[in-house]
């Protein structure tokens, strides 16, 4: 069982479509809170990133933000947090929230979540950074993404490893749960010789 102390989430700075996408990162919050576990994000106080900060907050536990100047200038950052790092990208943002972490979950979220959860899995993918990645799938929001990603592996882009060692559920007690006793499925590095035998 891994120990994690500190989860980072990916979501939305919108709340979205559906008033369960907020309720499920409520309970995530306070499912993080329950079992010691720092929430880092990305800082926002708005949307579902701040319904999770807030939940955090609220119930005593810790909230770490993670945020560029640029947005901090559009006065959307969270006041009220344990931590808040500024940094000078959203590259440096995805960099430091990945070593503040010991496992990540992407919540439903827009481009920016995409963006954060798909570096996550190829900075796991070539084996720089070894820790449990998820999606929790409110309403099942990432179903299309889940076939997708299915899709890549059917068509041999992707190894089915590497596509195994992103979790999915809708429950987040039991995604919690999964990610403390998941074990990243590795590849021999015969793949890339592989790949360069083929022609790529």
């Amino acid at each position: 069982m891994k120990i994690i102390s500190s989860i980072c989430v990916f979501c939305g700075s919108s709340s979205g479509g559906r008033q369960e996408y907020v309720e499920s990162a409520r309970i995530l919050g306070s499912e993080l809170v329950s079992r010691d576990i720092t929430l880092v994000y990305g800082g926002s106080n708005i949307g579902v990133m701040r319904a999770i900060a807030d939940t955090v907050l609220g119930l005593g536990g810790r909230a770490i933000g993670v945020m560029p100047q640029q947005l901090i200038d559009r006065e959307v950052a969270h006041k009220g947090l344990t931590e808040f790092h500024i940094v000078s990208s959203m590259s440096e943002r995805k960099e430091r929230m990945g070593r503040l972490s010991d496992a990540f979950i992407a919540l439903p979220g827009g481009i920016g979540t995409l963006d954060e959860i798909f570096e996550v899995m190829s900075w796991n993918q070539l084996e720089l950074i070894d820790k449990p990645m998820a999606l929790l799938n409110t309403c099942g929001y990432w179903d299309g993404l889940i076939r997708f990603l299915n899709h890549t592996v059917e068509e041999k882009f992707v190894r089915p490893e590497h596509r195994n060692n992103l979790i999915a559920d809708h429950d987040p007690m039991r995604l919690l749960d999964r990610l403390s006793i998941f074990e990243q499925e590795k590849v021999d590095n015969k793949w890339i010789a592989d790949l360069k035998d083929r022609g790529y």
